[in-house]
């Protein structure tokens, strides 16, 4: 009896063009191969299937009760393993119909999106796009597992692992924001006119400290925070009316001044450039939806400084 794991899957190439051609000789010229070479295949499928398959008749060769009833089986069998292995066709965003997460923050999705959504409807009306709120913890095992496609966010604070690919994006930096006709605001702040302001902290985790807390602290200075918050957009309404302040990244404060009476004024501090990351699990890296949303967030992105 033929046991999967001892039988050559070869010989059922073999077989396919043997009953197609009922002939060992053309068969032999189809898989390029010699007549002899051929007639050792087919007697190593005669000894496989424990059957003659073809059987020398007055009208040439004649496949036997059980070689027929293989016939159709091995064809599917062959086709369904050339689709395996036949390269993927062309992704058509047209026609796609998919969901995808990207798990993100509220600045990236305030920033993104709404370059993103529009072209994405355009080109893909059937792909629907997640966007889902990253916490403090990387979610590793989310992506892993393909809950999620992509995450995005500033490197330094996702710290993605080494395993997976990151691709810069953009970067951005720190500005203080004020509402316009601040008394105590003007373009040239200085750190001790910055330190006496009460200050807005964007806080999603609930910390009474950020990183503008802790470069006044390795300086040996303090800032008064009066009011925490977890929401950008809460936090540019609370600063348009009041006179409190608040660091935000530059191109998130630019997009809410066009429609709020917000000042742009350079930190009086040393803060560093943040890099903006997109993130995915190389077993993605392949996928050829996901390299489309892949190429439509780095376009997107593209046009943040047109």
């Amino acid at each position: 009896m033929a046991d999967l794991r001892t039988f050559d899957l070869n010989l059922l190439i073999a077989f396919d063009l043997l009953m197609k051609e009922r002939n060992v000789s053309r068969a032999a010229e189809k898989m390029f191969i010699s007549q002899s070479a051929m007639s050792h295949v087919l007697q190593r499928l005669r000894q496989q299937l424990e059957d003659p398959l073809l059987v020398k008749t007055p009208e040439g060769m004649t496949p036997t009760l059980r070689a027929l009833s293989l016939v159709a089986p091995v064809a599917a069998v062959l086709k369904d393993v050339e689709g395996l292995i036949r390269a993927p066709a062309p992704f058509d965003p047209a026609s796609c119909r998919r969901a995808f997460t990207i798990a993100a923050t509220d600045y990236v999705e305030a920033l993104l999106l709404p370059i993103l959504a529009p072209r994405i409807a355009r080109q893909a009306p059937g792909v629907d796009i997640h966007f889902k709120r990253t916490s403090s913890r990387f979610p590793l095992n989310a992506l892993e597992q393909g809950e999620i496609d992509l995450i995005l966010g500033f490197e330094v604070m996702l710290n993605p692992p080494k395993h997976l690919h990151c691709e810069s994006l953009f970067d951005d930096y720190m500005v203080c924001v004020a509402r316009i006709g601040h008394p105590q605001v003007n373009a040239a702040l200085t750190l001790e006119d910055y330190i006496e302001l009460p200050h807005i902290l964007l806080s999603r985790t609930g910390a009474s400290t950020g990183q503008v807390d802790s470069w006044l602290a390795e300086h040996g200075r303090e800032r008064r925070v009066a009011l925490t918050v977890s929401h950008f957009l809460s936090a540019s309404l609370i600063v348009a009316q009041t006179d409190m302040v608040m660091a935000f990244p530059k191109r998130t404060a630019e997009q809410f001044a066009q429609n709020l009476p917000l000042q742009l004024v350079r930190l009086p501090l040393d803060l560093p450039h943040y890099d903006t990351v997109m993130v995915w699990h190389p077993l993605q890296d392949q996928d050829l939806a996901n390299r489309w949303l892949r190429d439509e967030i780095r376009a997107a992105c593209a046009t943040l400084d047109h």
